[in-house]
């Protein structure tokens, strides 16, 4: 489980210590406030727990500074300067926690000059599973994608590639557990059919026959990813799912279904990261959870001298700022004006 966050100048931060939920958290915030980076940040620290990959060559390919670059990453400012982040993380089935940092200058070019510190021998001694699903899609841009990936210098960040991995792992061994089970019945239900594969190419497969990917709403796309990683056993109790804005492209009416997905997942051990700029998801997990759920919603915020910062609640009418609420509040107000022109004439 990752317990905290501590960034000091780098990227959009200048100085941040966010503590996370063990079951879900939520982030809200005007574009600009570093959401994406808290994700992208927290996943390649679960990510090198397994792929035993260097931390910093990690970070330095799923944000791809130009350049490639690492030391882009630190926070701009004249002259030289440097930064860091810390992950904090529970070792599971030990109680014990342990800090991997990243430290770094804007003098750095290469991965391999950065320093990477902390428990890195313990971190990697015990992998966690972990998923980052990004916004674009790719599961109808699969095919080919992974051989180009490895073979070609493309200027993609490594989550697609990632994403794609996770998606083709063969199921596990053994009879699905009826609480996958469960989830997996409510997304057929929902989708009309089951995701399957072939030669990298994905279909959905109903009654009415196979449907490529590239024909499907990108909504029911979406529905179909979280298929495939339940189903083979990616999400997991233990593993991490962190998820940037679930609500791109996805209708209102299914809304429910995801967060239901997403809530049952908490409850089975899987911890999750979601960022989102949309009211109507946030308020269905508010209506959906329950007082046993661990849902944590944190407002990113820039303060009057414009540097980042957050605050965390655990109900989502005390959240503030809250700039969904403003905005929607805001749209009222002119709806009102709108509608009273005229009168009294």
């Amino acid at each position: 489980m990752i317990e905290q966050i501590k960034l000091e100048r780098f990227t959009a931060f200048e100085s941040l210590t966010l503590p996370f939920s063990s079951g879900i958290n939520l982030f809200i915030g005007e574009n600009g406030t570093g959401k994406t980076h808290l994700l992208k940040a927290v996943y390649a620290a679960c990510d090198v727990s397994k792929s035993q990959k260097s931390l910093a060559d990690k970070v330095n390919r799923v944000f791809l500074p130009s350049g490639e670059q690492i030391g882009r990453l630190v926070k701009r400012k004249s002259g030289s300067t440097s930064g860091s982040f810390e992950v904090t993380r529970k070792v599971e089935g030990t109680g014990k926690s342990i800090t991997l940092k990243l430290s770094l200058s804007n003098h750095t070019k290469e991965p391999a000059k950065a320093n990477v510190s902390g428990a890195h021998k313990l971190w990697q001694a015990h992998p966690m599973e972990s998923v980052y699903i990004p916004v674009k899609d790719m599961m109808a841009n699969a095919p080919g994608f992974r051989s180009l990936y490895s073979l070609r210098h493309i200027h993609f960040e490594e989550v697609y590639a990632d994403i794609i991995d996770r998606v083709f792992l063969s199921a596990l061994k053994g009879p699905i557990d009826q609480g996958r089970k469960k989830l997996l019945d409510i997304l057929q239900q929902s989708m009309q059919g089951k995701v399957i594969a072939k030669n990298e190419e994905f279909f959905l497969k109903s009654p009415q026959g196979e449907l490529e990917f590239t024909l499907l709403a990108e909504g029911i796309r979406k529905l179909g990813l979280l298929w495939v990683l339940i189903q083979n056993g990616t999400l997991l109790n233990g593993s991490v799912l962190l998820w940037d804005e679930p609500e791109t492209n996805l209708n209102p009416k299914l809304m429910r279904t995801v967060v239901e997905i997403l809530i049952t997942l908490q409850r089975m051990g899987v911890q999750l990261f979601i960022s989102t700029h949309n009211y109507s998801l946030l308020k269905e997990f508010d209506l959906q959870k329950l007082g046993t759920d661990q849902v944590l919603f944190h407002s990113l915020f820039r303060d009057s001298g414009g540097t980042i910062k957050v605050n965390s609640f655990n109900d989502y009418d005390a959240l503030t700022p809250n700039a969904i609420d403003e905005a929607f509040a805001g749209m009222l107000d002119r709806e009102i004006q709108h509608s009273m022109e005229g009168l009294g004439r």
